[in-house]
């Protein structure tokens, strides 16, 4: 045998065990997109995929409470005093 039809027979070889590979799996299905029929039809009948409250563009809201949230966010309050200590310097009950 030649080394030219060596190297032939090789790659001959070689490509039939590639289109074996996905028949060697074993799968359950006919093919790989089996199974996904209920959500394709589920789909395939949408009219409307997007809620219909995306298409409002307009922000309810007040302008003056988004001011103050921001001025609040910017300027935050000082933090409220610490508690008072309170201290018991001797045990009265008996």
């Amino acid at each position: 045998m030649s080394r030219n039809s060596a190297l032939i027979l090789f790659l001959c070889a070689g490509g039939l065990t590639g289109c074996a590979a996905d028949y060697l799996n074993n799968y359950e299905t006919v093919t790989l997109a089996a199974g996904d029929t209920q959500k394709y039809n589920s789909l395939l009948q949408t009219v409307d995929p997007l809620n219909p409250a995306s298409r409002n563009t307009t922000i309810e809201g007040d302008g003056a409470r988004a001011a103050a949230v921001a001025q609040n966010y910017k300027f935050p309050p000082p933090p409220p005093p610490p508690p008072a200590i309170t201290v018991n310097v001797g045990d009265t009950a008996d």
